[in-house]
């Protein structure tokens, strides 16, 4: 990354999948106001999420990541809670199995926008846009449905800032009881095929729950029984929103994306050798770069060390289980605004 670096250098570059939208000028007033919005996440919690993500690096915790490919408007709060409870009887069958700690990592909260392989959908003799996720235009295949809107950005904004409220509200206050979470793999195993195996394994973490609490150790005296870390993350597909919502921290003068705590970058959208990845590289909080399942994980090794240009202590975030992904630090671009 050179000197010349600036909030909007990525609009100098080659991007793909963005929306081609028809009224600049209500685009312009839209990121205005985002622009002035409070952020959706803090530079706090994203140092935390970074410093677990090296520890999973290390071999000494395990990541958990989980969640819906593109998130609707329309999510109830039964349903955001739904997807919260199965995120967490996940990381409790996980931290008890493995023996570590799992950092949960939600695709929610701001997964509105959707990769499309061409930007135009044909049915019959009709071409209109692709849907490009609900934070740029509607499913429904009518000229007037599939018209980019800015102003769906603001709506983003703020269901993902309700979202965030409650996701906060459920792990802070007492939602995440690890006594309850054991109760909801016994519910959840009920009807499961293999409902013999996971309820043995309940049965354990009751067991082990009872000794603990016969010992003193219990949600009333160990908080880390009572609530969880939970982070939010999205693809970061719409620069201009990404840039609207990044700040800078007003202790350390670093950039961070206040839209998640952490970012990636999809298969279609990764650098390459004549694409550097220069927009992640001056934010902060922990970055992504995701690959296909039959993709070398070679390939992401210069994308991830463009986008990470400066030295860090910490060692390299990189895992590939069912999906090659690499991670780094996050992307960067936008006004200079604290958080």
């Amino acid at each position: 990354m050179t000197s010349t670096w600036t909030p909007s250098t990525w609009r100098d570059l080659p991007i793909k999948h963005q929306p081609t939208w028809p009224d600049a000028g209500e685009l312009d007033q839209a990121l205005k106001l985002l622009g002035q919005m409070p952020p959706l996440v803090f530079a706090g919690e994203a140092r935390n999420l970074t410093d677990q993500l090296a520890r999973v690096a290390r071999g000494e915790a395990f990541l958990l990541q989980a969640g819906d490919c593109a998130e609707s408007f329309d999510s109830s709060a039964d349903s955001i809670r739904d997807k919260l409870r199965v995120i967490l009887q996940m990381a409790v069958v996980l931290t008890y199995s493995g023996g570590l700690p799992v950092v949960k990592v939600g695709r929610i909260a701001g997964q509105f926008a959707k990769p499309r392989s061409s930007p135009v959908e044909t049915k019959g003799d009709i071409e209109l846009p692709s849907f490009l996720g609900q934070i740029v235009n509607d499913i429904g295949f009518t000229e007037s449905e599939r018209r980019p809107d800015a102003q769906r950005l603001l709506t983003a904004y703020h269901r993902a800032a309700s979202t965030l409220n409650l996701l906060r509200a459920f792990t802070r206050g007492g939602y995440a009881d690890l006594s309850q979470i054991s109760t909801w793999n016994r519910e959840f195993v009920a009807s499961s095929p293999a409902g013999e195996r996971y309820e043995k394994m309940a049965d354990e973490i009751d067991r082990a729950l009872t000794f603990m609490d016969a010992c003193g150790v219990n949600s009333s005296t160990v908080p880390a029984l009572h609530e969880v870390d939970f982070f939010t993350s999205h693809e970061a597909l719409l620069l201009n929103y990404e840039e609207a919502l990044t700040r800078e921290d007003s202790l350390t003068g670093d950039w961070y994306d206040c839209s998640a705590h952490m970012l990636w970058i999809g298969e279609r959208t990764r650098p390459t050798r004549r694409r550097p990845c220069r927009v992640p590289s001056r934010r902060e909080e922990p970055a992504r770069l995701q690959g296909r399942p039959d993709g070398d994980s070679g390939r992401g090794a210069r994308p991830v060390r463009s986008a990470q240009p400066r030295e860090d202590p910490r060692p390299p975030d990189t895992h590939h289980p069912a999906r090659c992904r690499q991670r780094a630090r996050q992307p960067a671009a936008a006004s200079r605004r604290r958080s």
